[in-house]
């Protein structure tokens, strides 16, 4: 179902939300519970797309899936069947976490279908990584009649080591080698707080895995694995998303159950900007500290660094502060391209790409960087554009919220790959929104 919202801006959000589990920790925990035939309950399940094509997926191979009440999977495993290539019709592209099945399905079968690699389209998702990875574990990477398996009789534990901290890259060694046979070094691994939330939820399970400082993940092969009880980390790219239209409109919002450890270099910068916040047991609640808010210099990164996906709404709060701001993009190549649609309704946002001999990657690979020099402050006027991804989404929606008059936000239904409930919670908030749903 496709669909538009219609948002009349300039007035401040004010009230509270609450958050449920990250989108990009929750299909991973429900990819994990595949590698046991014992019940595994995850709670704070939030109702998003990515979580509702894994249950389709799931349901289709014999997995039984149960929700237990709202927010709470149940999810048994027992009756799993091999993976067909029938059983990715409507799932192929628009998703990249039935990849990460090869591990579970190599383990349980010794065969493994390759999904297509889906999500939004911000720049290369290499597969290569993934191939990789499971070929130093001992799988065998074929290609036939346009279709892509892995096979191993047995996966065996290796020395792996990452050209690049990538996210689907870790996850996928874990979730092949807890079972395998032997000890799997990963080097160079990401240590993001998703990560280490799939790594609490397979020690639970019974896997036995060390971090060390230097993003090196030891992981022992055990025999088997059993069902847990896990509650999945609350998501931080929501959280700082609310807290940037906060900030954007010069509103005050409660975020329930946000965590400070999870953000602490978006906060640094949050509080630089000229944003407040104020941290209890409960959640997090964002202001803006300062009338005027002042320019900075931002530069994504790798975990602990400052986030990709908090860039885009950030970018959004800057075009109202005093002064030219700079964003520098690292982790993905083609993340600017929103900004087009947001120059439309009155920002000065300037695009630069950097030549490459000037670039000094910190962790081999990436060798571009692409920045956004954000000029303010300037009056944002409400028009119609519409959702190219995720991320930008919700940096149009703040844009709307800042924007004097009423925007037309088309694509709308892409927001829901990520966000539960959004209008809804806009809604709460005060914000004078109304969505059309189109089938």
């Amino acid at each position: 179902m496709n669909g538009y919202i219609r948002l009349r801006g300039g007035r401040p959000l004010v009230g509270e939300i609450a958050l449920r589990g990250a989108k990009n920790s929750v299909p991973k925990l429900m990819v994990a519970a595949l590698l046991t035939d014992e019940p595994c309950i995850i709670r704070e399940v939030p109702k998003i797309e990515d979580v509702e094509i894994m249950m389709t997926l799931f349901k289709r191979i014999g997995v039984d899936v149960q929700e237990l009440r709202p927010g709470t999977l149940q999810i048994t495993a027992q009756k799993m069947r091999q993976l067909a290539d029938s059983d990715l019709g409507g799932v192929t592209g628009r998703s990249r976490i039935p990849i990460l099945m090869c591990g579970p399905l190599l383990t349980r079968f010794g065969e493994a279908l390759v999904a297509k690699v889906g999500g939004c389209d911000i720049g290369p998702r290499p597969v290569n990584f993934h191939i990789q990875a499971l070929s130093e574990l001992g799988a065998r990477y074929e290609e036939k009649n346009d279709r892509a398996f892995f096979r191993a009789k047995r996966l065996k534990g290796a020395a792996v080591t990452l050209e690049y901290p990538s996210v689907g890259a870790t996850e996928q060694v874990l979730l092949a080698s807890v079972l395998a046979d032997g000890v799997t070094e990963l080097h160079n691994a990401a240590v993001e707080p998703e990560i280490m939330d799939l790594i609490c939820f397979l020690q639970k399970m019974g896997a036995i895995i060390s971090v060390d400082t230097d993003r090196v993940i030891t992981i022992e092969g055990v025999k088997r694995l059993g069902g847990t009880i896990h509650t999945a980390i609350v998501d931080r790219i929501e959280t700082a998303s609310w807290a940037c239209a906060a900030l954007g409109t010069n509103g005050k919002i409660f975020v329930r159950n946000a965590a400070q450890q999870d953000m602490l270099t978006f906060l640094n910068k949050f509080r630089q900007v000229g944003g407040g916040f104020q941290v209890t047991r409960d959640g997090i609640t964002f202001f803006r500290q300062r009338e005027r808010l002042e320019p900075i210099t931002i530069e994504t990164d790798i975990h602990p660094g400052f986030m990709t996906d908090w860039q885009q709404p950030f970018v959004v709060a800057l075009t109202q502060a005093h002064g030219s701001s700079l964003i520098r993009e690292t982790v993905y190549e083609s993340r600017f391209g929103y900004t087009d649609a947001l120059n439309t309704m009155g920002a000065q946002i300037a695009v630069i790409n950097e030549p490459i001999e000037e670039i000094r990657s910190k962790f081999g690979r990436r060798n571009y960087r692409q920045s956004a020099r954000v000029t303010g402050p300037t009056a944002l006027r409400g028009a119609t554009i519409s959702v190219p991804d995720l991320r930008a989404g919700f940096s149009y929606v703040i844009a709307a919220l800042i924007a004097e008059g009423e925007s037309r936000i088309e694509n709308f239904n892409v927001l829901s790959r990520g966000y539960e409930h959004l209008t809804a919670k806009l809604q709460t908030l005060g914000a004078e929104v109304l969505e059309v749903k189109i089938d």
